[in-house]
């Protein structure tokens, strides 16, 4: 068997698929993309897929160091992410080759559901007690929430009081039996980092996501050691290299995503390397269905996993949703904020392809927004 075509495909709302393609007729699917520069992660993903075709698609985890190794220059978000997607894709033609789930492939469930969580309250919370009662409603046992909006270098009485609002008013939606995690988003310096946990303790996050920005690593240690809540980071985290000194800082929660630390890959050996630090595995998923079901496919064969992000109902979805673009619904469907664990083959997805197609004609041209402080001078987003 060897794979004869790569296609990539540029979907709404800021998404991009790949299609890889056998002799044999076996298809698998990836997502590799950076949200918002999707157009360049497409180029990455055809400059390596000269090394893929005519090859033989089963030999994985040489094709991931050859993908990753194999140019001078190594690493970072774009490449990172097109590996990702064709790592996801060729654990997806295998598990269709042998007739198995991909958490087969990787050793076997040591699980039989996956914790999920719903987001609330968008980029700058607001109608927060009403979607975390609609969550609740709709059977999910935990909801994350951002901390704030555009924030001051160092906050406010006012801006810490209103991000402890905000976490309180959900935390008495969800009661005791529920968890809510607070995703800082590296918009918080340090200072107001270390001020805003502090009083953010006694409503109990379930974790406080990336409170410090990814290159500010070294404050990292100090900052777990002051913090009353666990500590969560790593969506902008590429690999295990990266991941080491957040987890020798004493981070709680890992959160590599599958579609940008390497796919499956890389990210099982993420896992591993944080078991070994009594850190828990939550990977970051606000994307599409594959990477989602990537992402599942880890969880269930991932002894230290925590719980699952999803994107459904996220702010960012507006010209389509996680459903948009799959024939079976079933895998994506929670029950009791739990995604049970399936059998199929893969991945576990069966992509619309001609949704897909249709799609791509439109492509997107997605970017984040750019956010100033009240005088002008740039704001984390």
């Amino acid at each position: 068997m060897r794979v004869t075509r790569i296609e990539t495909f540029l979907v709404p709302p800021r998404w991009l698929f790949c299609r890889v393609e056998t002799d044999d007729g076996v298809v698998g699917w990836g997502e590799p993309v950076v949200e918002g520069r999707a157009e360049v992660v497409r180029a990455a993903v055809d400059v390596l897929a000269d090394h893929l075709v005519g090859t033989d698609p089963l030999r994985i985890q040489d094709h991931w160091q050859v993908l990753s190794k194999g140019g001078f220059y190594r690493g970072g978000p774009v490449l990172s992410s097109a590996v990702a997607g064709l790592d996801q894709a060729l654990w997806d033609i295998a598990g269709k080759v042998y007739g198995a789930p991909v958490h087969a492939l990787l050793g076997g469930p040591v699980r039989d559901t996956v914790r999920v969580y719903a987001w609330i309250g968008g980029d700058e919370p607001g109608e927060l007690r009403e979607q975390a009662a609609e969550q609740v409603a709709a059977g999910f046992t935990a909801v994350k929430m951002n901390a704030a909006g555009r924030t001051s270098p160092v906050t406010t009485p006012a801006e810490t009081a209103g991000v402890v609002e905000r976490v309180a008013a959900v935390r008495e939606v969800l009661g005791p039996h529920r968890d809510v995690a607070v995703d800082f988003h590296g918009r918080f310096t340090p200072a107001s980092a270390r001020r805003v946990l502090a009083e953010l303790g006694p409503l109990h996050p379930l974790f406080a996501e990336e409170p410090l920005l990814p290159d500010q690593g070294h404050l990292l240690p100090a900052l777990v050691a002051a913090s009353p809540v666990p500590i969560a980071t790593g969506e902008r985290l590429y690999g295990r290299g990266e991941f080491l000194p957040a987890l020798t800082a004493g981070i709680a929660v890992a959160q590599p995503d599958l579609s940008h630390a390497g796919g499956i890959s890389e990210v099982h050996r993420i896992a591993s390397l944080a078991e070994t630090f009594g850190a828990q595995l939550a990977p970051h998923c606000p994307l599409g269905p594959i990477a989602l079901a990537a992402s599942l496919q880890v969880g269930f064969a991932t002894p230290n996993f925590l719980i699952q992000e999803q994107s459904r109902g996220i702010h960012y979805n507006k010209d389509a949703d996680l459903l948009s673009y799959v024939v079976d619904t079933e895998p994506f469907r929670f029950e009791d904020g739990l995604a049970r664990r399936g059998t199929l083959p893969g991945l576990g997805v069966t992509v619309d392809e001609d949704a897909v197609r249709a799609a791509d004609r439109k492509g997107h041209a997605w970017r984040n927004p750019v956010w100033r402080h009240p005088d002008g001078s740039f704001a984390e987003w």
